[in-house]
């Protein structure tokens, strides 16, 4: 990690001490302390096993995607490490705008091509963000009208999150599907803004953009013909995501909070997906806190109780992200191109002697 991801992520771990700190200011220490040794390990643990397949299916749906490729990653801490550093990364950047090329980076480390590495993080991203789409959507239905009564501020967050990743996927889909009028309409957009910037900056990130756009619709051509590997994919990713989504409720029943109906719990950590992805701060923080205690206090009702869930939830979902993702950055990958070049060249060396014996 350079310095400055090195003081982002000091700064985020300072930021999360500081609110925790806040929410304690009225929360009684002795209670906390007694909730804590009343937990149930085997939900703890639970969920912290939650959250590690949630970080394996992710590893799958990037292997799946690499599939029959000639830098297809075989080896596993090449394929397990990279949904690691994302989570780091997604955590000490705004908007989580850093994963994405730490992941590229990650993969290229690993021997994949540059290219097909940036336009397959770009397919399984679109895949990523349709899924909490509709994850999204099916939760309105069941949810939306409740919670627009009981939580108004909350609502307008909520609305917010959905744009966005409305916008988002529907202009991944226009380069896929719409790829001359994206392109067109992108050129456009960019003469308007040449009129307020120097001619070589735009010229510099038309060049930029254009070149991703280029990269993602060719990349697009090759799993539009691939169905199959982007429902398996697809299916994965739900599969990911349903494990993220569970932590919160394994949380609450180390809590012995047995009386939240699982449906519920699901639909309200799906809200928080939405309401944090507006929030410009890394991680959502602050958004993320706050949003966990306003839906989840009507399930805990003790103070001490809904500091120590929300404490050990963002622990698991944010942090420990963090943690394992400086791990992987530590540890370099190993080089499976690299590594197939040297023992095609000892396999050929071997018969090369055994010919000439």
């Amino acid at each position: 990690m350079s310095r400055k991801n090195q003081l982002s992520a000091f700064i985020m771990l300072l930021i999360g001490l500081g609110i925790f700190a806040f929410e304690m200011r009225n929360t009684n220490l002795r209670s906390l302390w007694h909730q804590a040794l009343q937990m149930n390990l085997f939900w703890l643990v639970i969920a912290f096993g939650a959250m590690f397949l949630s970080y394996f299916f992710e590893a799958l749906v990037l292997k799946v995607l690499l599939k029959n490729r000639e830098d297809s990653l075989h080896n596993w801490w090449n394929i397990c490490r990279i949904p690691w550093i994302q989570a780091l990364f997604n955590a000490i950047t705004p908007f989580s705008s850093g994963g994405q090329p730490a992941q590229l980076i990650a993969l290229l480390q690993s021997g994949v091509e540059g290219g097909r590495a940036s336009s397959v993080l770009l397919m399984k991203f679109i895949i990523y963000q349709t899924i909490v789409l509709i994850n999204f959507i099916i939760a309105m239905v069941f949810k939306f009208q409740s919670i627009a009564q009981h939580y108004a501020a909350l609502s307008y967050l909520i609305a917010g999150g959905f744009i966005i990743h409305v916008f988002t996927i529907g202009l991944l889909l226009m380069i896929m599907f719409y790829y001359r009028f994206t392109r067109n309409l992108f050129i456009g957009i960019m003469k308007i803004v040449s009129w307020f910037i120097s001619p070589q900056k735009a010229q510099a990130w038309s060049q930029k953009v254009l070149s991703k756009i280029d990269t993602f619709y060719n990349e697009s051509l090759v799993l539009k013909k691939e169905w199959r590997k982007v429902l398996l994919a697809t299916l994965l990713t739900f599969i990911q995501l349903l494990f993220y989504y569970l932590v919160v409720y394994f949380t609450l029943l180390a809590l012995h909070v047995n009386h939240a109906k699982l449906i519920d719990i699901l639909i309200m950590q799906i809200m928080i997906v939405m309401i944090t992805s507006i929030f410009p701060i890394p991680g959502g923080t602050g958004g993320a806190e706050y949003s966990f205690k306003t839906l989840f206090a009507k399930f805990i009702s003790t103070p001490s109780q809904l500091f120590l869930g929300m404490f050990i939830w963002r622990f698991i979902t944010y942090y420990l992200g963090m943690f394992l993702g400086i791990i992987a950055v530590a540890f370099k990958p190993i080089n499976e191109r690299k590594n197939l070049r040297m023992r095609g060249g000892k396999i050929f060396n071997e018969e090369f002697k055994k010919s000439n014996n």
